[in-house]
Parts: structure tokens; sequence; C-alpha cells
């Protein structure tokens, strides 16, 4: 009983360790990619300005009510798994404020969410909402960053839905579900006996990914960037009205002086 109650202990530490360790390794990459073009355009301001701030507890309000009223996807994975849209502000405000800001809004609305309805999943849920969100949000907020056009908002966008999927399904697949299965105590076979109720192709966990795990991410990733490409045009002007780094505004001065 000792034995068992140290190596539960273990477990759930290592989880900890492991979200940590995610968490602190996705903000040193947003922070590391807009700092570089923040030097490379000559722009002084803080990257955590008190305006970008204010933003972020914005999109991360938005993206928690959206989270909330997630819903299960029944004719395609178990009922564990669901389905909500809140990466839709997310990608809009990384889109506005930079890679740091969407990991935040992501990180934020993770803790919101956990404060005010608790967890079903053991954690293990409100990891993989964490990190497969950033792998859609962070790539697709360094590539727009780099050059802030239309059509790069398009390649930024299939970008980031391509790794979300990929990456969501693998890590799923290595890493999440014997998480589940060790922390929410489900063996791996009923998981799998779960899935294969709903579709008969599934009889493994690599099986299960494939076909339960990786059409949420792709329904999740191209309804984000679908809204986003959207509605960010039109909200661009207000968002750059709230944010708009020092050389931006230098830019734009000189670009006014320019047409006059």
């Amino acid at each position: 009983m000792n034995n068992g109650l140290l190596q539960s202990i273990a477990d759930n530490v290592t989880f900890v360790l492991v979200c940590v360790g995610v968490a602190v390794g996705l903000f040193a990459i947003a922070y590391a990619a807009e700092k570089y073009v923040y030097k490379r355009d000559g722009i002084t301001e803080r990257i955590l300005s008190t305006r970008k701030i204010t933003m972020i507890g914005l999109f991360s309000a938005l993206a928690v009510i959206l989270h909330m009223f997630d819903f299960p996807v029944p004719f395609l994975a178990p009922g564990f798994y669901k389905l909500d849209f809140s990466e839709i502000p997310a990608l809009v405000g990384t889109f506005a404020f930079g890679p740091v800001a969407g990991v935040m809004i992501e990180f934020c609305k993770i803790l919101l969410k956990l404060v005010i309805k608790g967890t079903s999943t053991a954690f293990v849920g409100d990891l993989a909402n964490f990190v497969i969100g950033c792998s859609l949000v962070l790539p697709a907020s360094v590539i727009y960053m780099f050059k802030k056009t239309r059509k790069r908002a398009f390649l930024a966008c299939f970008a980031g839905s391509l790794i979300m999927t990929v990456f969501g399904t693998a890590f799923n697949g290595v890493y999440l579900l014997p998480a589940f299965s060790t922390l929410f105590g489900m063996p791996m076979e009923a998981i799998i006996a779960a899935g294969a109720e709903i579709n008969g192709n599934i009889n493994n966990v690599t099986s299960f990914v494939c076909f339960a795990v990786a059409p949420i991410n792709i329904i999740k990733s191209v309804a984000a960037s679908g809204v986003t490409l959207l509605i960010y045009k039109p909200l661009s002007p207000i968002l750059k009205n709230a944010h708009i780094p020092s050389a931006s505004r230098v830019s734009d001065n000189a670009r006014t002086n320019v047409t006059q």
C-alpha cells in the first residue's frame, strides 16, 4: 500500500515538473523570437509593457469564456475529449501583440479555468489544451511577426494548423494518453475500447490518436485560423491603437510625412 502511495505521489510530482518545464520552455522560445525581432527593428519598448499586459488580460478573459463552453464530440472521440474554440482570441491576440502575449493568453486561460471550474482529467486535459494551443499560436505568431502581410498571415495560420495537428496527435500518443491512464486510473485498454466503440478502425494507441485526436485538432486549428483571418484585419486598427511599439510609431510617422 505504501509503495502504491509513493508511486502515485511520484507520478504526480513528475507530471507537475513536466508541466512547469513545458511552460518555461514555451515562454523562453516566444521571448527569444520576439526579442530578436525587437532588436532587428530597433524597437526599444519592453516586450511586456503595461498596456500589453492589460490587453493580454482582456484576451485571456475572452479565451476562458470560450474554453468554459467546451463540448464533447461523441461521433469522433470519447467524452473526456472536448472541443472548444478558445484558440480564436489567443491567435488574434498573438498576431496583434506577439508570441509572448500568445503564450501568456494560453497560460492565463488555463489558470482561470482551473480556478473557476477545476479539472476533470487529473490536469492532463489542461496541460494538453495549453501545449497544443501553443503549438498553433506560437509558430503562427513567429511566422507572422517577421513580415506582417495578408499573405504571411495565411501562411502563418496554415503552418500553425499543420504543426498543431501533427504535434498534438503525436504528443497525445507519446505522453498525454499514458499520463491520463496513470493519473486518472483508467487502463489504456479501456481508453482504446472507448474509442473503438465510436470508430471500428481504432484498435491501439496509434489508431486512437489518428482517428479520434487528429480530427479534433484539425477542427480547432482550422476554425481558429479561419475566424482570425476574417476578423483580424477589421480589428487591427483598434488593436494597433491599443499597442504600437516605438519603432512602429516612427515608421508610421515617416510614411505619413512622405505621403504628404
